[in-house]
């Protein structure tokens, strides 16, 4: 990757947030966009982001592919994982080997699943705002790789961004607004992971890949996923209307 082009990416990704002030704009597609940045600025192998509810309960909203998003699902079932321990502690952690059972010893079955995910390292961020956290984001390898300091300097700016994305409500002191705004993203988050499935059943194929076709008609038709999502759930959208993959 050529330094302007690397440069280019940031400039989108804040620019994406910019555009999230505006009243028409799909946080959860953001997320995902947000995941697939992380995976291409930081070279590194999958990227996911936890959300917390207004109980404080971490949730699985956006991933870079359909195997992390299972993963990261596993953390949060199994309450265990490098994901969850950043959310509490509000630190940061890298450069996790996901083989060493000293420093993985809290979730040994998260690190078992992460490396038959065919994970080896693992690298943490939290959401967060002053002192709040929000969430987390969670990087991985697929090796024996390290996060360089300005790699991990950039992995917290794009947390951070985040952040502001998931708090741009115009008063942040307002916590009813920041909890309704965090609870729409994850009511959100739901239905199009059920649409998924719906998908998936009546074409035989992977959740991932009808995520894909969904997110591709979503784009094409200028509507969001999760209208479309909502659709497919209501049976007011015609699944034969989306190009199969």
């Amino acid at each position: 990757m050529t330094a302007m082009s690397r440069e280019q990416q940031v400039s989108d990704v804040f620019v994406q947030v910019a555009d999230s002030l505006i009243d028409d704009f799909d946080l959860i597609e953001f997320l995902e966009e947000l995941c697939a940045h992380c995976v291409s600025l930081l070279d590194v192998s999958a990227a996911g982001i936890l959300l917390a509810n207004e109980q404080g309960l971490l949730h699985t909203v956006a991933a870079s592919d359909e195997n992390t998003h299972l993963l990261e699902l596993f953390a949060v079932q199994h309450d265990q994982g490098p994901c969850l321990d950043c959310y509490r502690t509000r630190t940061a952690r890298h450069n996790i080997d996901l083989r060493d059972t000293v420093s993985t010893g809290a979730w040994r079955a998260f690190a078992e699943h992460a490396r038959g995910s065919g994970f080896q390292t693992s690298h943490v961020f939290p959401l967060r705002l002053r002192d709040r956290a929000v969430g987390a984001m969670n990087l991985f390898h697929t090796s024996r790789q390290s996060l360089s300091p300005q790699d991990a300097s950039l992995a917290q700016a794009l947390a951070d961004v985040a952040t502001i994305a998931l708090l741009q409500q115009r008063d942040l002191g307002q916590e009813q607004r920041e909890k309704t705004q965090l609870q729409h993203a994850l009511s959100t988050r739901i239905v199009i992971e059920q649409a998924k499935g719906i998908l998936a059943e009546r074409w035989t194929g992977s959740p991932e890949a009808a995520y894909k076709a969904l997110r591709a008609y979503a784009r094409d038709q200028q509507l969001r996923v999760s209208h479309c999502a909502r659709q497919i759930i209501d049976q007011t959208l015609d699944s034969d209307q989306i190009p199969h993959p």
